[in-house]
């Protein structure tokens, strides 16, 4: 984790395109369409193993673009290596001033993070992260077995393949309506960069406390001069 200790806002890399000063990696990024969250409670999850019953953080209520920002990861900077780095979801527009861990609506305080190092995070184990308006997804799924019936159907429609669909939006990220909206609600997802682990939101505001942004960091990018770490066996 790059920022114990504290973030910066020149640390977070979400939605910059090209090379950054000090870290390794070219980014690029691409939109999602739009999600809304009429609510004001944005859950962040990993749709295929938590939808429902994840991190929930209060937002304004509105309609809002997504986007997940990509990182080239690859030696020669080629394009041949591309890694999801960040979910993002813009509220409004202005200059970041300010970047938070988010922390989850009716989180207990006597459970709170010790330290600026711990953060709540959204466990992941499906390889995939996504926002959705919370009280959505409790109107606008259908009873059964969501993974039978929708995630992987063995159809064109299956979340899995629109996930992986080039056509769709880009193999690795989607945009898929709940199966019983009414009014355009949705689940916005992509890949989790390196795959599974617990991953933080981020926020980030104006110099007036304005809420700007929000984000999953999914752990990267890397500052010129790092080594890569070993991998653990799995």
């Amino acid at each position: 984790m790059y920022y114990l200790g504290g973030m910066e806002p020149s640390e977070l890399l979400a939605l910059r395109t090209g090379t950054v000063e000090g870290w390794k990696y070219t980014h690029s990024v691409v939109p999602l369409g739009s999600l809304a969250v009429p609510s004001g409670r944005l859950e962040a999850s990993d749709p295929f193993v938590n939808l429902g019953e994840a991190f929930v953080l209060p937002i304004p209520p509105g309609t809002y673009p997504a986007f997940v920002t990509l990182a080239d990861v690859s030696e020669e900077q080629d394009g041949s290596h591309i890694r999801e780095t960040y979910l993002s979801l813009v509220i409004a527009d202005g200059e970041v001033a300010r970047v938070e861990f988010a922390n989850p609506e009716l989180a207990d305080p006597d459970e709170a993070p010790g330290s600026e190092e711990d953060f709540y995070g959204v466990p992941v184990d499906a390889g995939t992260v996504g926002f959705a308006d919370a009280e959505a997804v409790q109107r606008c799924m259908p009873e059964g077995n969501w993974y039978e019936d929708l995630f992987d159907n063995d159809t064109d429609g299956s979340w899995f393949n629109l996930m992986d669909s080039p056509d769709h939006l880009r193999a690795g990220s989607a945009n898929i309506p709940f199966p019983l909206a009414t009014g355009g609600e949705s689940v916005v997802l992509t890949h989790s960069g390196w795959g599974d682990g617990v991953y933080p939101v981020l926020t980030a505001f104006d110099a007036d406390g304005k809420l700007l942004s929000v984000h999953i960091d999914l752990f990267v990018n890397e500052e010129d001069g790092d080594e890569p770490e070993e991998a653990e066996p799995s």
